[in-house]
């Protein structure tokens, strides 16, 4: 039987994340994962592939839609090749999955293909092919995150009625594609295959999309992709979605309760993500479970079980790969004596549509609900030079302040290349920044950053240069 310092189960961002940072601490690690490929949700069927076909479908739209303006001209018409597209998301998927692995040889962490679950608390044993083997470790990483959820009338036959697991593998274009869920999934998603020639009408329960983000947000969100052709139904509860043939109904009562009908050819369900626990035997090893199958954990991350520990979707928190990153590097550190810490308050969400959209810190709506007093700085995308050079004039950017000591306590972003702009914000906010701090700091010109020093200024003493 082979014996370990630390094991990990599952080898998603987490997962590998700690994996690596025991290894660097000296521990001998075993990550057991099982997919054939390392990575987890995000890198196979999450995170990376959906951005790459994000970042091709742009350019599919562009070309149709901006590069005259460009001046540039293409003799003939611009044709989707859909199986080439999807070729190459899976390339992109390929390299980054052999990057990890790369990374468990470089460690020289050991990697276990097979299921995982626990005989006790200090062994696992792993079933693959009919075979069992048993692993023996010190210290146990759960890392096994999340599948995507469902409501419980629907069937998800993942042909017509799929996950976004399905959706980023269709071999054809969908004339209608209806998304149920207003979140991050099913609005990348959307515009995905808007952008592809779909028509795409999205439906939300809460009163409006992306509901967990700013307000301003969200309603900034719904006017840009109203414009881009996505038809919106907010505030409409869905109560059944029947398959007949290659049609979909979905049937939703509307906010007034007045029954809507819904008619297409696929119809994507995005309601969020479940943790998963599955076959984990969890219980073996006394670990405890909440009430919505997360594990529970302290402010360690330490489990019911003193020697076990987890991390990322498979806990309470937002699901991000890069919340789940810090976690495993936090335990790992733990394990290693240290004294490391997380600010949950700073980890960015970001959602990658165009424009992108991006925060840190407390929406508007938090701080009035905790009764904090706060001044707000905000700044038009349209009004930089750098957004007109680049065609991207939709959005802003938005700070929230502490009225009496100016203390940045939110920023909220919409507009091109946010996702990246959003760490500027988060080294801020680390810093406990004031918004004065960020006004007077050098942002180059033109770029899109400038609009955070306007916003910054904007929130101290209303002073904004270029409005």
């Amino acid at each position: 039987m082979s014996t370990y310092d630390v094991a990990v189960i599952g080898s998603g961002p987490g997962g590998y994340v700690a994996a690596i940072r025991c290894a660097q601490l000296g521990m001998k690690t075993a990550i057991i994962e099982k997919y054939s490929t390392l990575g987890g949700t995000c890198l196979n069927v999450g995170c990376i592939p959906s951005k790459a076909l994000l970042d091709s479908s742009h350019h599919y739209h562009d070309a149709i839609a901006h590069f005259e303006e460009h001046g540039i001209e293409i003799p003939g018409e611009v044709k989707l090749n859909l199986e080439k597209m999807m070729e190459r998301k899976s390339s992109v998927v390929s390299q980054t999955c052999d990057g990890v692995k790369f990374l468990m040889d470089k460690n020289k962490i050991d990697v276990i293909h097979g299921v995982g679950s626990f005989k006790d608390k200090t062994h696992i044993n792993i079933e693959k092919d009919g075979e069992t083997q048993t692993i023996e470790a010190k210290k146990i990483i759960i890392a096994t995150g999340s599948k995507p959820a469902n409501l419980p009338f629907i069937e998800l036959d993942k042909e017509r009625v799929i996950t976004s697991t399905e959706a980023l593998t269709l071999k054809e274009v969908p004339k209608h594609m209806i998304v149920i869920g207003g979140g991050v999934i099913g609005l990348e998603l959307g515009q995905v295959y808007r952008r592809l020639g779909a028509e795409v009408t999205v439906v939300e329960f809460m009163d409006r999309i992306i509901p967990t983000m700013d307000g301003a947000l969200s309603k900034e969100l719904q006017k840009v992709l109203k414009k881009q052709g996505i038809k919106f139904h907010v505030s409409t509860k869905v109560k059944s979605v029947e398959r007949n043939g290659d049609e979909i109904v979905v049937k939703a009562d509307d906010k007034k309760d007045k029954e809507i009908e819904l008619k297409g050819d696929y119809c994507l369900v995005s309601v969020g993500r479940r943790p998963f626990t599955d076959g984990l035997n969890a219980e073996a090893a006394g670990v405890e479970l909440d009430d919505k199958g997360r594990v529970k954990v302290n402010d360690h991350l330490q489990t019911s079980a003193d020697n076990i520990y987890a991390i990322g979707d498979v806990v309470r928190g937002a699901m991000l790969a890069h919340k789940a990153e810090e976690e495993g590097t936090m335990v790992a550190e733990l394990m290693a004596g240290q004294k490391p810490h997380i600010d949950y308050n700073l980890i960015p969400g970001v959602v990658y549509t165009w424009p992108e959209v991006a925060a840190v810190g407390k929406t508007e709506e938090q701080l009035k609900e905790e009764g904090v007093k706060y001044k707000e700085g905000k700044f038009p995308m349209r009004a930089l030079g750098r957004s007109r050079a680049s065609g991207d004039l939709d959005g802003f950017v938005k700070i929230l302040a502490d009225e009496k000591t100016d203390e940045v306590l939110g920023i909220h972003l919409i507009g091109a290349r946010m996702a990246d702009l959003i760490a500027e914000a988060v080294t801020a906010m680390e810093f406990r920044a004031s918004a004065e701090d960020i006004s007077r700091m050098s942002h180059a010109h033109p770029t899109f950053a400038e609009a955070m020093k306007e916003a910054a200024l904007a929130a101290t003493d209303n002073r904004a240069l270029h409005v």
